[in-house]
């Protein structure tokens, strides 16, 4: 029978190995880069981005609301979600060749978004059980439909009767269930930093953070005059806020805020990275990255292949 010495030994040789052995693979975890596409209308389809074989790739389909297409103005239809992307060149078949060519993508669907043909897009459940029935029923046609892999919630108005608690309770459900049910297998919010929405997804995060495998941050909703040592700065409160979270990092190439590259993002991210916080970057979006040839897409690509 080994002695107490030799059996301590050989549990902190073990121990040992076993971080070894995670600090290897957390070295060689592929980094995540994310993409909305198809909100705009532009003919951008999935071909057109540049995707490098090292990172893991996001599509995120924009958007699926659960308003009516038919009425003017559109009316909220409490959680019977339908397509607003750009179906005709995002639709299925494009979703599984996509896949097919490229093993590291992945396709979601974001929920809400902030306008439908022109009015602002609410948050405006009937009741928690009536919105998440009829949620779960459209969500897993869409998902199943268009073999997509995971959902983003994306809403950015809320009526004021959709207080914080019914929206935590309405998504986090919804969560749960396409989870469990194996539907979708990851899921992410896109927060700002203005108090009515954080208050509403910070209610989420509180109650069904462990749900939630990324914060996509849109901090291209800051100022425009945003400095490295400023988006820093909002990187870091917002680790704080979603703590445990994954939070992304984000630059527009719209006409959007925030601090596009040009003016020290890939900077910014270097010094977030010094302190192991940054765990992928997304972009909104592939329709107005189409002018540009996605320069930025390939830039970021190859940005989180090898500085980070």
């Amino acid at each position: 029978m080994s002695s107490p010495i030799i059996r301590r030994f050989h549990l902190v040789m073990f121990q040992l190995l076993l971080a070894g052995i995670t600090s290897v693979l957390a070295a060689t975890e592929p980094k995540l880069f994310r993409e909305y596409i198809g909100a705009e209308g532009k003919n951008v389809t999935f071909c057109d981005v540049p995707i490098n074989p090292n990172v893991e790739f996001h599509f995120i389909l924009s958007f699926a609301i659960d308003y009516t297409s038919s009425t003017s103005p559109p009316n909220p239809t409490n959680g019977d979600f339908k397509p607003y992307w750009d179906t005709k060149n995002l639709c299925p078949s494009h979703v599984s060749s996509i896949k097919s060519l490229f093993p590291n993508v992945k396709v979601a669907l974001s929920l809400g978004g902030d306008t439908v043909v022109g009015y602002k897009v609410f948050f405006k459940p009937t009741s928690v059980n009536s919105w998440l029935r009829n949620a779960i029923y459209s969500i897993t046609q869409l998902v199943q439909s268009n073999h997509l892999d995971g959902i983003d919630i994306d809403y950015e108005h809320f009526d004021p009767d959709a207080d914080p608690d019914i929206f935590a309770d309405c998504i986090g459900k919804l969560i749960y269930y396409l989870k469990q049910s194996r539907i979708v297998s990851f899921a992410s919010i896109a927060p700002y930093d203005d108090e009515p929405i954080q208050s509403h997804y910070l209610a989420l995060w509180r109650k069904y953070g462990h749900l939630i495998d990324y914060v996509n941050f849109q901090f291209y909703a800051y100022s425009n005059r945003t400095t490295i040592p400023e988006f820093v700065g909002h990187f870091e409160r917002q680790v704080k806020n979603y703590r445990g979270g994954k939070v992304l990092a984000s630059f527009g190439t719209d006409d959007s805020g925030g601090l596009k590259p040009e003016h020290g993002f890939f900077e910014a991210c270097t010094e977030i990275s010094r302190h192991r916080e940054l765990h992928g970057i997304f972009i909104w979006s592939a329709d107005d990255s189409k002018k540009f040839n996605f320069s930025y897409e390939i830039q970021s690509q190859t940005f989180l292949t090898t500085t980070i």
